[in-house]
């Protein structure tokens, strides 16, 4: 497999933006804490995502926020990981140009799993062409150039997250119901636990919310919100040496019991039967 030549570039802001056709160990760890892309373009490729297995095959495209933590035991297929932060280009300042928070990226487990037709893979393909042609030029507007590839590469994966829910023109204002309450969680997930906190900070009923979440297809919006938690629990027991009391508190729990339950009943183990296996494995 040929090599193509990585990019990395920094503002004077300190913002990053990285391209990694293919990446090594030492990428990953460069974009850790990114929000990230994962694209296979030929072959597959075995991942561990929160130390979830996972694998990919040619044509499929992963979004990852900085909340996930990523590996790739081995690589032996052609995968592009586009990377960046909000340093960069923050998703939330300009959710009127992109509207992807919420879709594209969101801190549950449940990921989006995007199939590119050629079609599809020939117009990022194009994307990318023309981003590592704008850092080759070394000018005062290369950074905007720049930013203007990774928005054009963002609403282009918006669009095709889109089609896959069936979101036509006439619909975009309900789904953007669906695509806020991922936000909201992510935003208030320690402290608002019940559906109708949501409910109220988006105007509308629990069983509104319901009804929308059924009719896209999405998991319930009490489950969204129990996912969330727990795989921030999960990140906080896999990749920290806090006690599960500590975990509690952070995660909006007075009592740690209460947590205990709520984990083993999302999981099917205790936190620390959980906590023993993982560094087992």
């Amino acid at each position: 497999m040929t090599r193509s030549k990585n990019l990395a570039f920094t503002t004077p802001l300190k913002g990053n933006l990285a391209l990694c056709d293919p990446c090594d160990d030492a990428d990953l760890h460069r974009i850790r804490d990114l929000y990230k892309f994962i694209w296979v373009r030929e072959g597959r490729v075995q991942l561990r995502i929160d130390h979830i297995p996972l694998e990919l095959h040619a044509g499929e495209l992963v979004p990852l926020t900085p909340h996930h933590r990523l590996e790739i035991p081995q690589i032996d297929a052609e995968v592009l990981i586009l990377a960046f932060d909000s340093n960069f280009y923050c998703i939330f300042g300009h959710d009127g140009e992109v509207s992807c928070s919420g879709l594209l990226f969101n801190g549950t487990s449940e990921l989006l799993r995007l199939e590119l037709t050629e079609e599809r893979a020939a117009a990022l393909g194009r994307v990318i062409d023309d981003l590592r042609a704008e850092y080759e030029v070394a000018d005062g507007l290369r950074e905007e150039m720049l930013r203007m590839q990774l928005k054009r590469f963002i609403i282009l994966c918006t669009r095709f997250a889109r089609e896959r829910f069936a979101v036509h023109a006439d619909r975009e204002k309900l789904f953007d119901i669906v695509r806020r309450y991922y936000v909201l969680v992510d935003e208030h997930f320690r402290t608002r636990k019940r559906v109708q906190d949501y409910a109220g900070l988006l105007n509308r009923s629990p069983k509104t919310l319901a009804n929308l979440f059924a009719a896209y297809g999405q998991p319930s919006p009490l489950s969204i919100i129990r996912d969330r938690v727990n795989a921030e629990a999960r990140r906080l027991l896999l990749y920290t040496s806090k006690s599960a009391k500590e975990i509690a508190y952070l995660l909006g729990y007075e009592d740690t019991a209460a947590f205990s339950r709520f984990f083993a009943k999302m999981n099917g183990e205790s936190i620390t039967a959980f906590r023993r296996r993982e560094k087992r494995e």
